[in-house]
């Protein structure tokens, strides 16, 4: 069996979960995660740790950049901010017309690029006093969820018709589109909601490389070793790899989450305690 990564394209309504079940039983494998969601109305790339080495090192790749192709139409809004709805009409103030590309195109250059705040939609996984968004929500209780911090670098017109809207976006991990979409319709004074989702980049990896889920098999998976090659690393000797494995410091220095290699595999993530000493913080 080999750990790493799979990159699968996924499809329009199933869960994040939903995806994780079928591959784990397409390769028989229990110990299968994901590097970040997408919601179910959302398609496109999902990157999967394969194996419990490769789930140990999910946690170097908690903030990795996205790349999304997004649809929005204006003139309605929805409570999900999503085509999930309930959607209504927005109603217009008097003298606010159809907006145009020019007005569009500054809007983002204004208000929707660099690091913004940002408002995650109420029916999201974030997490209000230990409960999720969504719940909360759909008990009927109130979702107050502060603005955080967010992070676009693109943000292009890739095709505009009123009233649908498509935008390819460049963004920073946490950064959600429906957001986007909702606040754009803000800003321009018309409404707006996002009605479909493609995820095309996850760091360095590209949707192009993904697989069909009814296409899974063992030999898709990336190795954990290539996967973790062009990370800080340091090569331990025979003596260096038995201390490592077994808790004990080794001698040198090293950049934070360094990979240790031994025969030409990845063993351990290693911290630096100081003093000229080097510890595993965690053994793979």
């Amino acid at each position: 069996m080999r750990h790493g990564f799979l990159l699968i394209n996924k499809p329009e309504g199933p869960t994040s979960h939903d995806i994780v079940v079928m591959v784990r039983k397409a390769l028989s494998e229990r110990k299968v995660g994901h590097l970040g969601t997408l919601d179910p109305a959302a398609s496109g790339l999902m990157v999967l740790a394969v194996g419990a080495k490769a789930l140990k090192v999910v946690e170097l790749y908690n903030s990795l950049s996205k790349e999304y192709i997004a649809t929005i139409d204006f003139g309605s809004i929805s409570a999900t901010f999503d085509r999930e709805g309930p959607i209504e009409e927005f109603k217009r103030n008097p003298g606010v017309g159809d907006p145009t590309d020019h007005e569009i195109l500054e809007a983002i250059r204004d208000r929707f690029l660099g690091k913004i705040d940002q408002v995650p939609p109420s029916a999201s996984a974030v997490k209000i006093g230990g409960e999720r968004a969504y719940r909360k929500m759909r008990q009927g209780k109130g979702v107050n969820i502060p603005p955080r911090s967010v992070e676009i670098t693109t943000c292009d017109i890739l095709s505009y018709d009123y009233p649908h809207l498509q935008l390819r976006v460049a963004c920073g991990s946490g950064t959600y589109i429906r957001s986007l979409a909702n606040d754009l319709g803000v800003t321009l004074k018309v409404g707006a909601y996002l009605t479909a989702l493609n995820r095309t980049r996850v760091g360095d990896w590209s949707l192009d490389g993904a697989v069909e889920l009814d296409a899974v098999k063992w030999s898709d998976v990336i190795p954990l070793k290539d996967a973790l090659s062009d990370r800080s690393k340091l090569e331990l000797t025979d003596q260096q790899f038995d201390d490592i494995t077994h808790g004990r410091l080794i001698e040198g220095g090293c950049q934070k989450d360094t990979i240790a290699w031994h025969n030409d595999l990845p063993v351990a993530i290693l911290e630096d305690k100081g003093s000229g000493q080097i510890k595993a913080r965690k053994v793979l």
